[in-house]
């Protein structure tokens, strides 16, 4: 019994890495090629390659296995470095969502009416 739940703790496990690997490559799907170059990132095509590999790696072998961790590695890339400087340059960054402020100035201090000045 014991020996049945650690393997059903890792089935979810593994699944749950697969739809994370999935929802990078259905992601990097929807960007645009130029998008990438313009980040200054690899091509469309090879980050495709890269997070449908880490996909199919991740639902065929068991997360034991040290090729789920690289595949990991790559979604973890993806994810925290290559698709926020994507959704930047494509205009849906953050200070672009729903019509609202965004900050032309380009300093971070800066809100909506004018620069922060810490209360000073």
């Amino acid at each position: 019994m014991l020996i049945t739940g650690f393997f059903t703790v890792f089935g979810l496990i593994s699944l749950a890495l697969f739809l994370f690997a999935l929802f990078a490559f259905v992601d990097a799907a929807f960007h645009r090629e130029d998008a990438y170059r313009a980040a200054d990132k690899n091509t469309k095509a090879f980050w495709l390659i890269i997070l449908g590999i880490a996909a199919v790696v991740m639902k065929l072998f068991s997360v034991l296995s040290f090729l789920p961790i690289i595949g990991l590695v790559a979604v973890i890339v993806y994810m925290v470095d290559v698709r926020p400087a994507v959704r930047g340059v494509s205009g849906k960054g953050r200070g672009n969502r729903r019509g609202g402020f965004r900050n032309r100035s380009g300093s971070s201090s800066d809100g909506p009416y004018g620069p922060y000045n810490g209360r000073r």
